[in-house]
C-alpha cells in the first residue's frame, strides 16, 4: 500500500504565509514520517481514557491533536493505541506529551509526534479531559476541522485543507 500524497509543510508555508508552525519540540515516532489531515482535539493530563476512546473509533484520515500539558511523567499513546489508530484510518496523532512503546510506534503505519518516549503507562481514571475544544501548545491553537500537515520539516496547521 503506497502512502497518501502529503504536501511538504515548506510548500504550505510558502504558499500559505497565514499558516501557524508549531516550535520545534516534536520528535517522529510512527512508521510514516509525513502525514496530513483534519484536526480532532483532546484535552487530558496523564491519563489516556479519552485518547483509546478515541482511535477505536473511526479515523476516517483525521489527526488526533492530545494537548496532554507537555507532561513528560507517562506515556498517553502506546502500542495498542497506535495499532487501533492505524486500523481505524487515523492518519496521525501529535501529543503534547510523551509516548511509549516507540519500537512499535514504529512499526505502525500512521504518523506520530511527540515530546519524548517514557516507559511508564498513564492512569487511566485519574483525572477528567475534555474533546472538540481548541488547544494550544508549541505555539499554535488547534481546533477541530482545522487542516494539519507534519512531515520531517514540522508541524503546520492551517483553516482548511491546502490545494494540491
Amino acid at each position: 500500500m503506497t502512502e497518501p500524497r502529503v504536501p511538504a509543510t515548506t510548500d504550505v508555508c510558502d504558499a500559505h504565509p497565514e499558516a501557524q508552525v508549531c516550535e520545534p519540540v516534536f520528535q517522529a515516532f510512527g512508521g510514516r514520517a509525513a502525514f496530513c489531515g483534519p484536526v480532532t482535539t483532546l484535552k487530558v493530563f496523564e491519563d489516556n481514557t479519552l485518547v483509546k476512546q478515541a482511535v477505536e473509533g473511526p479515523g476516517e484520515g483525521r489527526v488526533l491533536v492530545v494537548d496532554g500539558g507537555g507532561s513528560r511523567r507517562c506515556g498517553l499513546v502506546g502500542g495498542n493505541l497506535a495499532v487501533a489508530a492505524a486500523t481505524n484510518g487515523w492518519a496521525g496523532i501529535v501529543v503534547y506529551g510523551c509516548i511509549r512503546d516507540a519500537d512499535e510506534l514504529a512499526e505502525q503505519p500512521i504518523g506520530v509526534r511527540a515530546l519524548a518516549a517514557h516507559p511508564r503507562k498513564s492512569e487511566r481514571g485519574l483525572h477528567s479531559g475534555q474533546a472538540g475544544r481548541p488547544v494550544v501548545f508549541a505555539g499554535v491553537v488547534f481546533r477541530e476541522g482545522e487542516w494539519l500537515c507534519a512531515d520531517r520539516d514540522g508541524v503546520v496547521v492551517l483553516p482548511a485543507a491546502p490545494e494540491r
